[in-house]
């Protein structure tokens, strides 16, 4: 006996057949089972990586804000370096006025003596 296109197989008792289809059932039950258990761990894990994926935009966020203060504070160590080259400078130009001006005073000491001396 065929019904749309399929034969059918040769049925052994009722009984049997209920068994089958129990067994079947309880198959496909796992098997429902199963997937449900599969899909909620699915979706417990598509959370888990949204939030490790927002975690990491604010990470990025964070360093690169970091990375900016950074680039600013180095900008900042090169204006300074330039204004402590600058001050040295000074520094060094106001030490050799002063040793001129040291010089001279002797310079004018000595003269002086000499002039005073030179007059006894």
């Amino acid at each position: 006996m065929s019904y749309a296109g399929y034969s059918q197989l040769p049925s052994g008792s009722d009984q049997e057949q209920a068994q089958l289809a129990a067994s079947t059932y309880d198959v496909l039950q796992r098997t429902t089972d199963s997937i449900q258990r599969s899909n909620q761990i699915a979706i417990e894990t598509e959370n888990m990586g949204a939030e490790v994926l927002g975690e990491l935009g604010e990470q990025r966020e964070s360093l690169l804000r970091t990375t900016r203060r950074l680039e600013d504070a180095d900008q900042d160590l090169s204006k300074s370096r330039v204004i402590i080259r600058k001050l040295s400078r000074e520094v060094l130009y106001n030490k050799i006025i002063l040793i001129l001006i040291i010089i001279l005073e002797v310079g004018i000491l000595v003269g002086l003596l000499v002039l005073k001396f030179a007059h006894l």
